[in-house]
């Protein structure tokens, strides 16, 4: 059957402004585009260990069968859930499949009718899509600009009738996916605790690549205890799948309840939380979290060398975005390193602003310091060319 004639129309927008996505297999490219910072997706170790874990609680499980609420909550996801609080430091976890179902779990959930969002404007796709799918109104505030988020939340917030029954939520992210880039969380905390604000923290890609052992930015800040909840995902450093919702008893109870993409799910399978337990066990022992960090400063230390600086958004994660404007003119930059053997990807508008395109590297524990000075200083010839 033949695609409707308004979504033809709009792939061909796609194609006309060179900004159709595509899938496309992975090569044999020295990787700069994958957010396996530490290696563990494809580490041996960690594969091995999981089919121990179920080896000796003798599960021999493909499926979880059913929702966790039916018939699906099997004692590996308690004591996942058990190992994953007591490393995060927080008073209860709960798992989701994935960070989306994560985030549009909580944010359809948690704010009310009558309640305030305001969230950083390069939030992600899956948290703005779960604040739609609440009652309650949302704003933005500017990136990182926390003068903007207060004048918003004392003009907006003021002028509700009864601040008493008003939540008044903040959003941000410890690690911007595009930008790599992060807010300064201490005056967002101080800030939220003294306008009676419920802050809430993504850490996706902080966890693995911040703080010792890799928990995080919120808890190298020691700031874990300050958020009303934080979220953090496994698909990025850790190297598997799914996700987790740190903090209160109450707030797990709630989401249990009310949280509809928890709810009307098939849960995790037992091999997908044994991955899980295994990965948090090699996050302990690894010393790829150390040489991760080693490397990011290696790449920024490059940059200055190369005289890439002024192209580079500022950023000390495992994120390094240079803006190359136009979907045209970076993915040809794009294609010019890939024909050289390095897999860096062009970011096109609309995913980013238009004159906001760029190339984003992915700095990994694995990268050794000739693959990024080779990659940065091909770029130099090609962006100055």
């Amino acid at each position: 059957m033949q695609l409707p004639k308004k979504l033809q129309k709009k792939l061909q927008n796609r194609e006309e402004n060179n900004s159709l996505r595509r899938l496309y297999s992975k090569g044999n490219h020295v990787d700069f585009s994958s957010n396996d910072y530490l290696g563990f997706a494809a580490k041996k170790k960690i594969f091995e260990q999981a089919h121990k874990i179920l080896e000796e609680r003798e599960i021999y499980q493909n499926g979880a069968t059913g929702s966790r609420l039916l018939s699906g909550n099997y004692k590996l996801y308690e004591e996942t859930e058990t190992q994953l609080k007591e490393f995060h430091n927080a008073e209860a976890a709960l798992l989701f499949n994935s960070g989306y179902d994560a985030n549009i779990g909580f944010f359809s959930a948690i704010p009310q009718r009558g309640d305030l969002v305001f969230y950083d404007e390069l939030i992600h796709a899956s948290i703005r899509d779960g604040i739609q799918m609440s009652n309650a109104k949302a704003y933005k505030f500017g990136h990182n600009d926390l003068d903007d988020l207060q004048n918003k939340v004392l003009k907006l917030g003021s002028s509700k009738n009864s601040m008493a029954e008003t939540k008044i939520y903040v959003v941000t992210e410890s690690i911007f996916s595009m930008d790599g880039d992060a807010p300064n969380l201490e005056r967002f905390v101080l800030f939220c605790k003294n306008h009676n604000c419920h802050l809430i923290v993504d850490e996706a890609h902080a966890t693995g690549v911040f703080g010792e052992c890799g928990v995080g930015l919120l808890q190298a800040l020691n700031l874990q205890d300050q958020v009303f909840a934080r979220i953090n995902t496994f698909g990025k450093a850790m190297g598997c799948h799914g996700a987790v919702i740190l903090g209160s008893i109450d707030l797990k109870k709630y989401l249990i309840n009310f949280a509809r993409s928890f709810i009307y799910t098939t849960g995790l399978p037992p091999h997908s939380l044994a991955t899980i337990q295994a990965a948090y066990q090699e996050l302990i022992n690894t010393s790829q979290v150390e040489k991760l960090t080693q490397n990011i400063t290696f790449f920024n230390s490059k940059v200055e060398i190369t005289k890439l600086k002024s192209q580079f958004v500022k950023s000390n994660s495992a994120i390094h975005s240079c803006i190359i404007s136009g979907n045209e003119n970076v993915k040809n930059v794009a294609a010019k390193l890939q024909e050289n053997g390095f897999d860096v990807k062009p970011i096109l508008s609309p995913t980013v602003p238009r004159g906001q395109e760029r190339l984003r590297f992915c700095i990994h524990s694995y990268n050794s310091k000739e693959e990024i000075s080779e990659v940065l200083e091909l770029l130099a010839t090609f962006v100055q060319a």
